[in-house]
């Protein structure tokens, strides 16, 4: 059984699951451990699963911190919110260990170090897996500083020095207490373990595609990058007929969704924002996850879930938060992006689609007015950067991530 220690919302799962899936057609057990809401998700993809029983609501984690979280606009206000939660990792760290014990190898999300600990204290291989790029380069800026300071090798390594130091602030601590309450002492070799990852039986594994950041040259040999790692859905979707009127009465829409960063107090303000912006390009939009107003425009339409996958080749533009999951999909499907960061890598996934030009230029959400999202969205859909996106799509066609990273897996599994 290969076990994959998973955290994060709905879209940080998926990558893993699109993993899972081509470990299994390659004839291999394999679960994913994560928080238990999000079980049923998993499972709807007939991947086993392990789930942590205990949560933010049942830990009464501050709902203020986790807001604190999701908008940390820069390397600072990371550092000091990810210091602020890392108190609450002690309490699902025994639970993550235990899901590890009778597993033959451990994949981990960078945020859970257990999992390589705790393969080596079970004498089991681990598989960093991540959902960005993130080992040291010269030749790139990390995600956290992408877009925002000048590319230079020494400024390059000091990003990658920043973001290991934040993902590992977040486990640290919890590792540490776990390992001496069980097992009475640290273990030999705790520190970072990201750029331990140097031989086949102990690979790292990276979801991006080498068209949206080519892989660096000076990386080891065992870190594998070969694109998004995409999930394979398991049935076709049947869209609600009123959204297929929808669809078919008009111009291509634009879609609008912010995914777990949109919070219910936004709404009413959000949701003029976009009309107000809609209206001056002259455009129809999709509004998803963001709740249902009575009286919406005829041009408008607004809805609470839908399948990323399904859509947005359905869609002249999608506009969204940065997340990599989101801004994968849209760059796979081949339609330009309007991306309003948040938090986090996101500005670098925003910041990331300009310089490829396949989208329009980053708004971060503090500064997001109607006449600027008007403005992104008639600049999106100039022919350029139309063509630009659809060229992207077909070079992103022509990898498959997470099969050639699976096989990466299961190599490190034979050797």
């Amino acid at each position: 059984m290969i076990t994959i220690l998973c955290s994060g919302s709905r879209g940080d799962y998926q990558p893993y699951i699109a993993l899972a899936q081509e470990l299994k057609k390659l004839g291999k057990d394999v679960r994913i451990a994560g928080m238990r809401d999000y079980e049923g998700f998993v499972r709807n993809y007939d991947i086993d699963f392990y789930p942590i029983q205990a949560d933010f609501k049942s830990l009464n984690v501050d709902e203020k911190m986790l807001r604190e979280a999701q908008t940390a606009d820069n390397p600072l206000k990371m550092l000091l919110t990810f210091n602020k939660m890392k108190k609450y990792g002690a309490s699902i760290t025994n639970e993550f260990y235990a899901a590890c014990v009778g597993s033959e190898l451990i994949i981990y999300h960078p945020g859970l170090t257990l999992g390589y600990f705790a393969a080596e204290k079970l004498g089991i291989p681990s598989v960093l897996a991540s959902p960005f790029p993130m080992h040291k380069t010269k030749e790139q800026t990390s995600v956290i500083q992408y877009g925002r300071v000048k590319s230079t090798p020494f400024k390059n390594i000091i990003s990658y020095h920043m973001l290991q130091g934040m993902l590992w602030l977040a486990s640290k601590d919890s590792v540490k207490r776990f390992w001496k309450k069980e097992f009475g002492s640290l273990p030999k070799s705790f520190g970072r373990p990201y750029e331990r990852h140097t031989d086949q039986k102990h690979p790292a594994v990276i979801s991006c595609s080498n068209f949206v950041f080519e892989r660096p040259k000076d990386w080891n040999e065992n870190i594998h990058q070969y694109g998004y790692w995409f999930v394979e859905e398991q049935t076709d979707y049947t869209p609600p007929k009123d959204l297929l009127d929808f669809l078919n009465n008009g111009d291509k829409p634009i879609y609008i969704g912010f995914g777990s960063v949109f919070h219910e107090e936004q709404q009413e303000a959000l949701y003029k924002l976009v009309i107000d912006a809609l209206s001056k390009s002259g455009r129809r939009g999709i509004i998803c996850g963001m709740g249902k107003f009575d009286n919406l425009p005829n041009n408008i339409f607004a809805i609470d879930r839908i399948s990323h996958t399904w859509l947005f080749d359905k869609v002249a533009a999608v506009c969204h938060h940065g997340g990599a999951g989101t801004t994968a999909a849209g760059f796979r499907a081949g339609v330009p992006s309007i991306i309003i960061p948040f938090a986090n890598d996101q500005h670098a996934w925003a910041h990331r689609s300009y310089d490829l030009g396949v989208g329009a230029k980053p708004i971060p959400i503090k500064t997001l007015t109607s006449d600027i999202l008007a403005s992104s969205i008639n600049f999106a859909l100039q022919d350029k950067i139309v063509n630009n996106s659809k060229a992207l799509a077909r070079n992103i066609a022509t990898e498959n991530g997470a099969r050639n990273c699976a096989e990466v897996i299961l190599d490190s599994l034979r050797r």
